[in-house]
């Protein structure tokens, strides 16, 4: 057979879109979490902010993103994951640059809790189309058979935000100081924004980068259109999905853990453990880089247990397991004395928590597909609920109690989440389902 008569090879923009999804949640993240580091090292002092108003500043972010989740669901079916995307990343980039403006208004850091509350709590709500329409835009560019990997990384590049910030934001303050620090954050999100424009479209079949092969491979006829008008009936029909309402419910006892790690982790290091400030620094950013590894490893590990055992099997599977065993090593962290071994305890529970992000992300928009952006709003509008109470009730329980009793009630909550999965059934319309190997031209694959 002559080379001309072969078929063509697909292109790999896909992947170009999940790599700019990734940079999406690594600014996100580092961006939302950079306000703990300036918390840790700069606002909670003696003349400053204490622990408990920084608790607060934190939770305004997170009770503006919960309650606006939702509508910012609607809009992300509405407008499409493309534009959804920029707007998040414009309006984040302001806030932040803003807060760092904050530090030049003369102001003492004692009085800026109102302020600061009020530009996080605006920030929380430009926030919200980050993780739904990541995963609305993974669901529209990826086969099934992929979208766990790649759901994957773009929670990694979450994590990897959060891990680099604890040293680099922290070495941006010791530089520039933190207003500084923060405005050059916020500009840097807002350039990378208007690049994701210029790159980027809402489906496969909308990029002119894209040839037939790559369009063939995600099977655009089976795909929802990008944009949509959910109606209300269509948003109450979500309350009567059990698997959905379960899928959330587990989310939620996984984000109290996850945001204990994510808020306070730094100040546990510092407070109980007694490190100096870089060795905090580099333990907060080891344990975060352990999640981003167990988020690609679950994720690809996912994808291919679900070609083996059937998609149900595989995603619960993975979920009962990273769950199960993240509240187990953390437990076991707290009654190690070694900060060292704390340190790689607490490093290995985030990375079997980070086994299970992925199927999370790519459950919701597969149990509501018409309108997935809306899915994986209600997704992350119950997890909040959960994971905002985290900021202010660990501080509170570690005041009254002690910080390992703080990490016991979040080991508590992700071993409840994973029981969950024993009743969550991602495919529950279907026996058998028709999978497609990733980036070959290969016979289905039917499980």
């Amino acid at each position: 057979m002559s080379s001309d008569s072969a078929e063509p090879q697909a292109t790999k923009i896909r992947w170009l879109i999940v790599a700019m999804l990734m940079g999406f949640t690594f600014l996100g993240h580092f961006n939302r979490v950079s306000i703990s580091v300036a918390g840790t090292e700069r606002f909670i002092k003696p003349g400053g902010l204490d622990m408990e108003q920084m608790g607060l500043v934190y939770s305004a972010f997170l009770l503006v993103y919960t309650l606006s989740m939702l509508p910012g669901g609607w809009i992300i079916d509405r407008l499409g994951p493309r534009w959804a995307l920029a707007g998040m990343g414009l309006g984040m980039g302001t806030c932040v640059a803003l807060t760092g403006a904050l530090g030049w208004t003369g102001i003492p850091i004692a009085g800026m809790l109102v302020p600061l509350l009020m530009i996080r709590g605006i920030a929380g709500g430009m926030s919200v189309p980050l993780h739904p329409a990541a995963a609305r835009s993974v669901s529209l560019w990826l086969p099934l058979s992929s979208r766990t990997t790649a759901n994957g990384l773009v929670t990694a590049g979450a994590l990897i935000g959060i891990a680099v910030c604890f040293p680099v934001f922290g070495n941006l303050m010791d530089h520039f100081d933190w207003p500084r620090a923060f405005v050059i954050c916020g500009v840097a999100m807002i350039a990378y924004s208007l690049a994701w424009l210029a790159l980027s479209s809402d489906s496969v079949i909308d990029h002119p980068w894209t040839n037939f092969a790559e369009r063939d491979m995600v099977k655009p006829a089976d795909q929802p259109d990008p944009r949509t008008r959910s109606t209300w009936r269509e948003f109450l029909d979500l309350f009567h999905n059990r698997n959905l309402v379960l899928l959330t419910l587990s989310y939620a006892a996984l984000s109290y853990f996850m945001y204990l790690f994510f808020y306070w982790l730094g100040a546990y290091f510092e407070k109980t453990l007694s490190l100096p400030v870089e060795d905090c620094r580099n333990a907060t950013m080891t344990v975060h880089l352990a999640m981003a590894v167990g988020m690609v490893i679950g994720g690809i590990g996912t994808d291919f247990l679900g070609r083996k055992l059937g998609r149900r099997w595989g995603c619960r599977g993975i979920a009962m397991l990273g769950m199960s065993l993240s509240a187990l090593l953390a437990w076991k962290g707290l009654s190690v004395a070694d900060p060292t071994q704390v340190v790689w305890y607490f490093a290995f529970a985030l990375g079997s928590l980070g086994l299970v992000e992925g199927i999370f992300w790519t459950a919701a928009p597969q149990l509501e597909p018409r309108n997935g952006g809306l899915a994986g709003a209600f997704l992350n509008t119950i997890g909040n609920a959960g994971g905002l109470t985290a900021p202010y009730l660990t501080p509170v329980i570690a005041s009254n109690f002690s910080w390992n009793a703080a990490i016991a009630v979040a080991c508590c909550s992700c071993g409840i989440g994973a029981i969950l999965w024993l009743w969550i059934d991602i495919d529950p319309n279907a026996e058998r389902i028709t999978v497609h190997a990733p980036d070959v031209t290969a016979p289905e694959v039917v499980i």
